[in-house]
């Protein structure tokens, strides 16, 4: 008898003792700066309860230089908001991580997006080669424009992607890139995911053609095209607006041009908005509509699926891999309307197209639903990242 009670309280004692998995995350930015890598993360590591996370991230403001969010302990480094952080956060982030790293022997490190923490992944990796090291590609900027930036320092770019251990990225077109870029080891295709379940359930009205809404969530940037909306409306009847949730550099340009070709009045700039209230929101408007010139992604699409809006967008980048149209893609179900990019015409048609045609409309929205829901849930990519994390990590 005593011999159980003792192989119990080993036993125990055992479990108890088990050594916690760690992971350190390489981000150039985190809560409260938030953008799609951003929480990405968040809704990944969340779910994720048996690795402790810690990152390495840069202080914009006056944010506390360490703090729990979620399940992330954040370590911020330099100082304010000031033009050369971002390029200082690159090489500095690395001797961060080498000073955690002898407090708390990681047994894995995982860098968001190469183009913002590829290099101090890659030096880290360098100086520790015996410590697992996983990239996410998740750039939505064109990359030729990426690499021009990456020149004065391209073999540390380049070292982001060869000196990593597997590449996970959002879009078969972010895999190619990684192949470009020199990575052979093993890569996996794993999109963001979205909160499926909380747009689906948001009842969205019958389509109205008399008063007819248009809707983006975009960064008012040049990628995301939404100078092109704003032109297709000349080719529109007045009936039909557009409404802007974001803003960005371009924003005053995009007024301008606007008023400038007489559409000022259908068109309607709201601002930031919390990514709660975009289900009730979509409810309000009739037509998502996102003419990306490139997509490393783009879960606003995915949202907007979710919500039961027929989608406008082009085909660059990743929105390839889930952006079908009936003329361009016969081989697949129809989940949306393609149009080539800097066409104002195309978007115009297409507009036309959907407001002719409710029942296709009702059919394609119901296959862009249950793609959406099916495919692209949080709970089901934090799965598929922590089966990942397991087999570099040896869980």
């Amino acid at each position: 008898m005593r011999f159980f009670f003792y192989a119990v309280e080993v036993s125990i004692g055992t479990m108890s003792d088990k050594k916690v998995k760690k992971i350190l995350i390489f981000s150039l930015a985190y809560y409260p700066h938030v953008g799609g890598a951003e929480v990405a993360i968040k809704e990944i590591t969340d779910r994720i309860q048996d690795i402790e996370f810690h990152m390495v991230t840069l202080n914009f403001s006056e944010e506390k230089r360490e703090e729990k969010i979620g399940n992330v302990f954040v370590h911020r480094i330099g100082s304010g908001n000031g033009k050369w952080n971002k390029y200082w956060y690159q090489f500095f982030a690395a001797w961060e991580a080498r000073s955690l790293h002898r407090k708390y022997h990681f047994d894995g490190i995982w860098a968001m997006m190469a183009h913002s923490c590829g290099i101090p992944a890659g030096i880290f990796k360098t100086l520790h080669p015996e410590v697992p090291y996983l990239l996410t590609l998740q750039e939505g900027d064109p990359l030729e424009h990426i690499e021009r930036l990456a020149r004065p320092v391209w073999p540390l770019f380049k070292r982001g992607f060869t000196k990593a251990d597997m590449v996970v990225a959002e879009s078969t077109f972010l895999g190619r890139w990684a192949r470009r870029m020199g990575f052979t080891g093993p890569l996996e295709v794993i999109p963001n995911g979205v909160d499926a379940e909380r747009f689906a359930r948001v009842q969205h009205r019958v389509l109205n053609t008399n008063v007819v809404t248009l809707v983006t969530t975009s960064r008012l940037v040049n990628k995301n095209a939404v100078d092109d909306i704003i032109r297709a409306l000349q080719l529109l009847p007045e009936h039909v607006t557009f409404t802007i949730y974001g803003t960005g550099p371009d924003e005053i340009m995009l007024k301008t041009m606007a008023k400038n070709i007489g559409v000022e009045t259908r068109v309607k700039f709201m601002g930031h908005v919390d990514q709660t209230r975009l289900p009730v929101l979509f409810n309000e408007c009739d037509i998502f509509i996102r003419p990306s010139r490139s997509e490393g992604m783009g879960n606003s699409f995915i949202e907007a699926m979710a919500a039961e809006l027929p989608v406008i967008a082009t085909q660059e980048g990743g929105i390839a891999d889930f952006l079908f149209d009936a003329k361009r893609n016969p081989d697949k179900e129809t989940t949306g309307w393609a149009v080539d990019r800097d066409s104002p015409k195309q978007i115009a048609e297409a507009v036309k197209e959907i407001l002719e045609n409710p029942e296709q409309v009702v059919r394609v929205k119901a296959t862009a639903k249950k793609m959406a829901v099916e495919k692209y849930d949080w709970n089901l990519i934090a799965e598929q990242m922590r089966s990942l994390f397991g087999t570099i990590i040896g869980i």
